[in-house]
């Protein structure tokens, strides 16, 4: 019984140069070279549509609840630094500072089918000018989305984080229709 996939395939290896080109459309090419071999021919991609439909219907009210929390970043932060951060997308953006802290509120774009949690610690030190990324996150970094736009602040102990994310309205209105750009739905 073992021997007959180790069989199959040495068979189908020495057959592949002398084998015909239309043997191989389909699952016939299988019975060609082992006769006897009855393939199923159940339509397995049917099976996994209906499945897919049904998990897509059962998360459609979810996965619209969190695509419109992604849009908004609204965080208050709370422990020691100094920051100053505003944004016009990834490309253009500018922040210099050194925070640690604990922060609460809608968390912005989650960028992952994961959903990012309203509290956490949240740690950022170093400059930003557009591409050039000279900072260190740690923990849960701010994670901004590529299209936010934002400011953020820190004074000593208490700063916020404020921005909106045009690509994630995009996601939005797209998911009604059960399509998914940013590819961050269950």
């Amino acid at each position: 019984m073992r021997r007959l996939p180790l069989v199959a395939l040495l068979l189908l290896a020495s057959g592949c140069a002398a084998s015909r080109p239309e043997v191989w459309q389909g699952s016939s090419w299988v019975e060609s070279i082992l006769p006897g071999v009855v393939v199923d021919e159940t339509d397995d991609e049917a099976e996994e549509d209906d499945s897919s439909a049904l998990v897509t219907a059962l998360l459609y009210i979810p996965n619209r609840i969190f695509d419109v929390l992604d849009i908004v970043r609204a965080r208050i932060r709370l422990g020691p630094g100094i920051g100053f951060d505003v944004r016009a997308t990834q490309y253009a953006d500018f922040f210099i500072g050194s925070y640690f802290t604990v922060y609460a509120g809608l968390p912005g774009p989650r960028g992952r089918m994961i959903p990012v949690l309203p509290v956490g610690v949240e740690t950022r030190s170093g400059i930003e000018v557009s591409i050039v990324d000279a900072t260190v996150e740690g923990f849960n970094g701010p994670d901004y989305g590529t299209g936010e736009f934002g400011l953020g602040l820190q004074i000593f102990m208490i700063g916020f984080d404020v921005g909106i994310d045009p690509f994630e309205i995009v996601d939005f209105v797209a998911g009604l229709f059960t399509f998914d750009p940013m590819d961050d739905d269950f």
